[in-house]
């Protein structure tokens, strides 16, 4: 699992400064390796037996044990997870989560 750190700017931003610029990363990628973009509203989603958030390093744990999976089926895995994690709380925030395969 390589983790590129994200920079905090929203998409849209209109603050124009050198400050607030997004950062180009390079990554060397190999046939059939996975990468994923998401956004915070998937981890940031109550739910659980404790009505707790689903955090970050549950979605990494997800999507690890997903990746070898053919994309249709962790599509539906990741949506079935949330659902099931979710479970009648109200959704918190918008949702992004992007696999593509090499």
């Amino acid at each position: 699992l390589t983790i590129v750190k994200p920079s905090r700017l929203t998409v849209g931003s209109v603050e124009n400064s050198e400050e607030n610029v997004f950062i180009n990363h390079s990554i060397q990628l190999k046939q059939k390796d996975c990468v994923y973009i998401f956004s915070d509203g998937y981890a940031d989603q109550f739910g659980g037996n404790d009505n707790k958030k689903f955090k970050t390093s549950r979605l990494r744990e997800l999507l690890i044990s997903v990746n070898k999976h053919p994309m249709e089926e962790q599509k539906n895995i990741i949506y079935q997870t949330f659902k099931i994690w979710q479970n009648k709380c109200e959704q918190v925030d918008d949702i992004l989560v992007m696999g593509i395969r090499i």
